[in-house]
This record gives structure tokens, C-alpha cells and sequence, in this order.
């Protein structure tokens, strides 16, 4: 018996989703007593897979062939749903990611497993297999037991640290058995920002709204993003009107995220914009109308002209980091 992690790469390399996932599997592991096995699909280098038992896993399988180099979600269920098979897998653990959303149903269904999505910490083992997760759009917790013999966990991002368990991997290579039928729906294209903090690992986040008037305002939004290492975003109305890409909209209707710091200019707070930025662990709302909804879900609010406020704090944010050179 075992755990296992699928471990998304991309174009061959591991990230700190990655390595969440693998401590979150190791800790768990060790509650359950069972070693952790760590799966990776696609081309992946033995260095790169190595890294994988930095974090606790002892053993790392690696499917690269080469139908596998692009995500297809019924194939990858499938591949997983064999290695866990394969190893015995009690509990199936991967990242409540773009990918980790479809995938996560699909093992569950081929495993005849039951399933508890959007995970915030280590589940309760002593007797009962008790899992906590988000619930209502990130406005609440669920505690729910999972009954199964197999069970099948999607990992929310940043909710879990990284932690270091350093061993030595065994590195085998996965060879599941393809059906053509796991292919029928193809990925034609993907494009990457490979300049920007991708929004859904980021930890901190600086998000802008309608407050700005436009977008040849958003330098400031930009630098101090830049200044605190951050991924930008915005709201809704902002990429309806093509100031901001579709790809920055965090919503209800856009990316959920979880940031350790999400830090909100101009943006009034509307019901869909809080389900998709909730789960924030701290929230920095900036906003001139105080009686704005997001200052009553906000940890820390200023009430202020956004275009006084910002290039002050890009101004702190910038003599901070220079006294810790």
C-alpha cells in the first residue's frame, strides 16, 4: 500500500505546486504509515524528477511517452488511475489546479474512489478519514468523511507549505497502457506567459478594478507588482472593456485563487469578484469610498485616492527591500 502525488511539470520542470503537493503527501504518509510515490507525465529529466525526493518521495515513476508531452485530461486520469493500481495507492493526491480540477473527478470515477476536492489541510485520520475543504465559494469550511477504501484528494494551492524530507528516490519509468479513445479530444495550441508569475501559484497578488479609469493607468499597478515580486490581476468589468487580458480576471467567472497577500485597488467588492479571491489569506483592500463591500471582507483597508495611495506604497515597498540589501 502507498500513497501517490501526481506532480504537474511544466515543459519539464517542477514548481513550487509541485513541491506543496509532495510535502502535503509525505505528511500524510506518515500519519497513514505508508510510503509516498511521487508520478510525473511527459518528458521530465532524472535531475528534475529527483527533486521530488527532496520533498519525501521515495519513489518517483515517470510515464514519458511521447502522447503524454500535452495535457490531455482523460489521458492523464487514466495513466494516474493505473499507477495508483499499480502501487496500491490508498489515497491518490494531486493539485486543485486547471488541470487538477478535470483530472481529479475522472481518477476518482476510473478507481471507484470518493473524492474530496478544494483540501486545506491534513485530513483527520484516527479512526475516521475527515478531510477539511472550502465550501460556498471560499465563505466557509466543510468537514467531510470520506467512506471509501480509496480516496482521491485535490490539494488547493498555497494552502499547504513547503517542507523538506530529503531521501534518496527510487526513479522507475511508467509504462500505462494507452487506448486511442483517451485522445479524442486534442490540444492544438498552448500559449504560456512565461514572463509573468503565473496567477494561480502566485503568492502575492495585486489586483485593480475600475478605480484605475483606464488602462493607461496601470504602470503603477505593474510596478508594484514588480516591486513585491507579484502576479497582477483584475476584476471583471476591467477585461470586459479590454483594459486587462480575460487571462488576468479573477472572479467567480475567472481564476480562483488563494495568495498568501492579496492586495485590491479600486475594486468595489461585488459578490462574484469575493468568490474568486476569498480564500486569500490576507486581504489589502485600497478603495476612496468607504463603505465599499470588499473593506468588510478586507484584514487591512485603506480608505484613500488609489493614484495617492499606490506610488507610496510602491515608495515603502522599494526602500524596504533596499535595507535588506
Amino acid at each position: 500500500m502507498s500513497v501517490l502525488v501526481y506532480i504537474e511539470n511544466i515543459e519539464g520542470n517542477f514548481r513550487k505546486p509541485s513541491f506543496e503537493i509532495i510535502s502535503f503527501g509525505f505528511a500524510l504518509a506518515q500519519k497513514l504509515n505508508l510510503p509516498l510515490v511521487a508520478l510525473s507525465i511527459g518528458k521530465v529529466s532524472d535531475d528534475e524528477l529527483k527533486l521530488a525526493g527532496k520533498y519525501g518521495a521515495s519513489r518517483v515513476l515517470n510515464a514519458g511517452n511521447e502522447k503524454l508531452s500535452v495535457l490531455s485530461e482523460e489521458a492523464y486520469a487514466s495513466v494516474i488511475a493505473q499507477a495508483a493500481k499499480q502501487e496500491d495507492a490508498k489515497v491518490i493526491i494531486m493539485s486543485s489546479s486547471f488541470a487538477g480540477k478535470s483530472i481529479a473527478p475522472r481518477v476518482a470515477v476510473k478507481l471507484d474512489a470518493s473524492i474530496g476536492e478544494n483540501v486545506v489541510d491534513l485530513p483527520e485520520t484516527g479512526g475516521s478519514f475527515i478531510i477539511r475543504k472550502g465550501a460556498f465559494s471560499g465563505k466557509a469550511f466543510a468537514f467531510v468523511e470520506l467512506l471509501s477504501d480509496v480516496k482521491v484528494l485535490s490539494v488547493m494551492p498555497n494552502s499547504y507549505k513547503v517542507v523538506e524530507n530529503p531521501v534518496q528516490p527510487e526513479l522507475s519509468v511508467f509504462e500505462p497502457q494507452l487506448r486511442d479513445e483517451d485522445f479524442r479530444i486534442k490540444v492544438l495550441e498552448v500559449k504560456r506567459a512565461t514572463d509573468k508569475v503565473s496567477l494561480p501559484d502566485a503568492e502575492l497578488v495585486v489586483s485593480a478594478g475600475r478605480g484605475l479609469k483606464g488602462p493607461e493607468n496601470w504602470g503603477m499597478i505593474e510596478e508594484l507588482a514588480e516591486v513585491l515580486g507579484a502576479a497582477t490581476a483584475c476584476s471583471k468589468p476591467v477585461s470586459d472593456s479590454g483594459w486587462r487580458p480575460h487571462s488576468e480576471h479573477v472572479g467567480q467567472t475567472g481564476i480562483a485563487i488563494s495568495p498568501n497577500l492579496y492586495i485590491a485597488v479600486g475594486i468595489s467588492g461585488a459578490i462574484q469578484h469575493l468568490a474568486g479571491v476569498s480564500n486569500s489569506k490576507v486581504i489589502v483592500v485600497v478603495n476612496k469610498d468607504p463603505e465599499a463591500p470588499f473593506f468588510k471582507a478586507a484584514d487591512y483597508g485603506i480608505v484613500g485616492d488609489a493614484f495617492e495611495v499606490i506610488p507610496k506604497l510602491i515608495e515603502a515597498a522599494k526602500a524596504f527591500k533596499a535595507s535588506q540589501n
